[in-house]
C-alpha cells in the first residue's frame, strides 16, 4: 500500500502482518541470520557483532541496541519505534519499505547504506555517518542531524521536511530538486556546487552569503 509521506513523492510502507510471533534476540546472533514475522519490544540487545543479518516483516518497539554491530544488514519491511540505535554499525547496510520512528540514531553509522522507501520520522540522528548514502524515495521529517555527515550522498525523490540540519556536512552531496525551505540549515557544510538546483527560502539565502561571495547590505 502506498501511503503520502510530507515529501510531494509517495513512498512504499512496510508491509508488516497484523499477527506477528513474539521474538527474542537475547542469544548470540550469527553472520547470516535470518528473522521473519516478529515483534521485538522492551527490551535491550547488547554486545552483539554480525554481518550479512537479515529482519523482514518485523516491528521493534522499545529496543536498546548497545554495542551492536550488524554491517551489511538487510532490513525489509521494517518498522523501528521509539528505538535507540546510538553508535550501531550500519553500514553497507541495505534498508527498503522501513520505518524509523521517534527513535534514537546519535553517531550512527550507516556509511555506504542503500535507503529505498525509507521514512525517518521524528528522529535524532546528531553525529550520525551516512557518507556516500545511496538515496531513493526516503524521508527526513522533523528529525534533527545536528553534525552529521552526508558526504557524497546520493539523493533521488528525497526530502527534509522541517528538520534541523544545523552543522551538517553535505560536501559532495548534489542538492538540485531537494526542498530545505523548511529546514534549519544554519552551518551546513556545502559548497556553491553542491547547492546548484537547491530550493531554499529567501531567509536561508543569508545563511548561504558568504559562501556565495555575497554581503548584504542592510
Amino acid at each position: 500500500m502506498k501511503n503520502k509521506k510530507p515529501s510531494c513523492f509517495e513512498i512504499l510502507s512496510p508491509n508488516i502482518p497484523n499477527e506477528l510471533d513474539i521474538l527474542s534476540l537475547d542469544k548470540t546472533i550469527q553472520s547470516e541470520d535470518s528473522f521473519k514475522r516478529g515483534i521485538i519490544s522492551n527490551c535491550s540487545i547488547e554486545n552483539q557483532i554480525a554481518e550479512h543479518v537479515s529482519f523482514k516483516q518485523m516491528t521493534f518497539k522499545n529496543v536498546n541496541f548497545i554495542e551492536v554491530s550488524f554491517k551489511y544488514l538487510d532490513l525489509t519491511d521494517v518498522r523501528f519505534e521509539n528505538c535507540d540505535l546510538s553508535n550501531m554499525d550500519l553500514s553497507e547496510s541495505v534498508l527498503h519499505k522501513v520505518e524509523m520512528v521517534n527513535c534514537k540514531m546519535v553517531g550512527t553509522n550507516m556509511t555506504e547504506s542503500a535507503l529505498r522507501n525509507v521514512l525517518f520520522d521524528n528522529c535524532n540522528g546528531s553525529y550520525a555517518l551516512f557518507r556516500f548514502l545511496d538515496c531513493k524515495q526516503v524521508s527526513f521529517n522533523k528529525s534533527t542531524f545536528c553534525n552529521a555527515d552526508f558526504y557524497k550522498a546520493k539523493f533521488l525523490k528525497v526530502g527534509f521536511d522541517e528538520s534541523n540540519l544545523q552543522q551538517t556536512g553535505m560536501s559532495g552531496a548534489k542538492l538540485k530538486g531537494i526542498d530545505l525551505s523548511s529546514c534549519k540549515i544554519d552551518g551546513l557544510g556545502v559548497t556553491v556546487e553542491d547547492l546548484e538546483g537547491c530550493i531554499v527560502s529567501s531567509e536561508q539565502v543569508i545563511s548561504f552569503s558568504n559562501l556565495l561571495g555575497l554581503k548584504i547590505k542592510s
